[in-house]
């Protein structure tokens, strides 16, 4: 009687045993599955429709035949890519302005596992031989103008413009909103970084409110947007060049970049990508994204290369040094080879 009692006891525990791990087993699936749904939301939201047409460009075509191009690339050498990386402000009371703030040619190459980033100034002037418009204009105009005639064109335009004026063929384009940017830094737990100098500006007109002080410290998101974004004082502190901005943008992109490769659990992807989802917007599109980043890991470069573009204020532009211009580009061009995309460079 009291073997067959254990043996009741026995086959109970082993039950609720079963019924534990098939539970945990069938939710960690589940979730998963929720994540990899999930998932392939954000990339919908982010990447660009499948088909469009571009003074008389089919990019849809384009992009199915980059997107075929690039799934043969383990058949095929290594090529590497270039990105034109940019953030906005779209906060309410910043009047609906999209000049791009933060502006970043990315250069990853998988073969050598090395990446370029030149940060662009934004008050570089972009001369109207350059541009085709009627006059110049500095760098961070073009996207909100392009935006503004045509909101579904305007990362295509934007990146070709780039590429022709700078020479340099780039393959993608990305643009994050700055409370897109807050959140992001947020969900990481904040940033530590060292604040060069003390910090001061107030603008009631769009809320903004830097104050920050000199030294090591620990921000949160809205912290670290008013350490990239501090130019001029209001109250009393320093101002900043463009040039120690793009050295701080540079310096956050390196930790954000590392928060992302280093993230774990399902939970903190689900967060992630939700704000991925509603403040990234992009021009590849969604298939092509996703062979992207399935590959993540072949193409993130274990050392990366920043450029500082050094110049003096002309009002109203920031003017570099043509060989100083010449030798970061040429950076970039050394991992792409010299040869240009004809669809994008041919005026």
């Amino acid at each position: 009687m009291r073997k067959l009692l254990r043996s009741m006891r026995k086959r109970k525990v082993l039950s609720v045993f079963l019924l534990v791990t098939l539970f945990v087993v069938g939710s960690a699936t589940s979730y998963a599955a929720f994540i990899m749904n999930k998932w392939n939301q954000t990339l919908d939201q982010m990447a660009a429709p499948a088909e469009s047409t571009i003074n008389g460009i089919n990019t849809g075509k384009v992009a199915l035949t980059q997107t075929s191009q690039l799934s043969n690339r383990a058949e095929e050498e290594e090529k590497p890519l270039t990105f034109l990386l940019t953030a906005t402000d779209e906060r309410e009371g910043s009047e609906g302005s999209k000049n791009t703030d933060v502006m970043m040619i990315f250069r990853v190459d998988p073969a050598t596992h090395q990446g370029t980033v030149v940060s662009i100034p934004r008050d570089l002037e972009i001369t109207a031989d350059k541009s085709g418009l009627e006059t110049s204009h500095k760098a961070n105009y073009f996207y909100a103008y392009y935006y503004n005639k045509n909101k579904d064109t305007a990362l295509e335009e934007t990146k070709q413009l780039f590429s022709r004026v700078y020479q340099v063929p780039i393959d993608h384009m990305a643009v994050i909103n700055f409370d897109g940017f807050r959140k992001l830094v947020d969900q990481f737990g904040g940033m530590t970084v060292d604040v060069d100098m003390d910090m001061r500006y107030q603008d009631e007109s769009d809320g903004t409110d830097i104050r920050l002080n000199k030294g090591i410290q620990h921000l949160n998101g809205k912290q670290v947007l008013d350490f990239i974004r501090y130019r001029k004082s209001n109250l009393g502190t320093a101002e900043s060049s463009d040039i120690v901005r793009n050295q701080r943008e540079q310096l956050v992109l390196n930790q954000l970049l590392d928060n992302l490769t280093s993230l774990n659990g399902l939970t903190a992807w689900a967060k992630v990508l939700d704000i991925m989802g509603n403040s990234i917007k992009t021009d590849i599109p969604a298939d092509e994204l996703r062979t992207l980043m399935k590959s993540y890991q072949t193409y993130k470069p274990a050392n990366v290369q920043y450029i500082h573009l050094d110049g003096e204020w002309e009002s109203p532009y920031l003017v570099v040094k043509q060989q100083d211009l010449e030798d970061a580009l040429e950076a970039l061009r050394g991992q792409t080879g010299s040869s240009i995309d004809s669809r994008v460079m041919t005026d």
